[in-house]
C-alpha cells in the first residue's frame, strides 16, 4: 500500500532526541573540561623585616589608639549642638551660651578637660613620663627663683654701694661748704689717671663715712650757718630756712 508504504518511509521525530540538545560552545567545552585557573588574590602586607609578630600586634594597637583619641579631642572640641536634649534643657532653665553655669555666676565658665590616660594603672598613680615631667618644671622653677634671688641680692648690693658712695660725695660737698663758710682754705686732692687714680678711688670707698657723720655735718650747716646742701643757698634766717627749705635730707627735696 502506498499509504503504508509512505508512512514508513517518514522519518520519526521522537526517535532521534539530539535534534532537541541545543549544541554546545567549544569554549564552554574548555571551561567545563579545561584546566582550572584561580583567580589572583590580593597580595598580603609583608611584615618589615627585624620586626617581630608581637611588637607589630603593638605598633598597630597604639596606632589605633592614637586615631581613637585624636577623633575623641576632635569631637570635644566642637561645640554642642542646639539639637541635643541636654543643650534644649539647659536652655529651658535659662542658660545662655558663654555664660557660667550655678546662681550667682558662681560656677565654671568652661568644662572640666578630659585627660585620656591609656595605661592600666589606678587612679592617681603617676607614669614616669608624667613624673619626669613633673621633676624638668620643678627644676626649672627652682632655677627660675634662685636666678630672681640672685638678681634681687645683685640689685640690693649695687644699690648699697650706690648708696654708700653717694653718702661720701655728699659729705665732701658739705665739708667744702662748711669750709667755705668758715672761710677755711679747701685743700682739694690732685686728680690723678690710671692705676693711681683707681686706687685713691678704692681708699675714698674705703673711708668710713656713714649717714650719721653725713647727717651731723648737714645739721651743722644748718644750724650754724643755715645752709641747706641740698638746696645750694644760704638763708637769711633760721625761720627763713624752716619755711623755704623741705628738709634737710635729699629726700625730702
Amino acid at each position: 500500500m502506498a499509504g503504508t508504504d509512505g508512512g514508513g518511509e517518514d522519518d520519526d521525530y521522537m526517535g532521534d532526541l539530539s535534534l532537541f540538545i541545543p549544541p554546545e560552545d567549544s569554549c564552554s567545552q574548555k571551561k567545563k573540561f579545561g584546566p582550572k585557573i584561580q583567580s589572583p588574590e590580593a597580595p598580603k602586607p609583608k611584615r618589615p623585616k627585624g620586626i617581630s609578630w608581637q611588637e607589630q600586634r603593638r605598633l598597630e594597637r597604639e596606632r589605633k589608639q592614637r586615631e581613637e583619641d585624636e577623633r575623641t579631642m576632635a569631637g570635644l572640641e566642637a561645640a554642642i549642638p542646639e539639637t541635643n536634649v541636654g543643650f534644649r534643657m539647659l536652655r529651658q532653665m535659662g542658660y545662655t551660651p558663654g555664660s557660667v553655669l550655678g546662681k550667682g555666676g558662681a560656677g565654671p565658665a568652661e568644662p572640666v578637660g578630659l585627660e585620656i590616660r591609656r595605661s592600666r594603672a589606678g587612679i592617681g598613680v603617676i607614669s614616669p613620663q608624667e613624673e619626669a615631667a613633673r621633676s624638668n618644671r620643678a627644676t626649672a622653677e627652682r632655677k627660675r627663683r634662685r636666678e630672681e634671688e640672685l638678681m634681687a641680692e645683685f640689685g640690693s648690693r649695687q644699690k648699697t654701694q650706690w648708696r654708700s658712695r653717694r653718702i661720701v660725695g655728699d659729705y665732701r660737698e658739705a665739708e667744702a661748704a662748711l669750709a667755705q663758710l668758715e672761710n677755711r682754705e679747701v685743700v682739694e686732692p690732685p686728680k690723678e689717671d690710671g692705676d693711681e687714680g683707681k686706687k685713691q678711688e678704692e681708699e675714698e670707698e674705703e673711708e668710713e663715712i656713714t649717714e650719721e657723720d653725713l647727717h651731723d655735718i648737714l645739721i651743722k650747716l644748718r644750724d650754724e650757718h643755715h645752709y641747706c646742701l641740698y638746696c645750694g643757698c644760704k638763708f637769711e634766717s633760721a625761720e627763713a630756712l624752716a619755711i623755704d627749705c623741705p628738709g634737710p635730707n635729699e629726700e625730702d627735696h
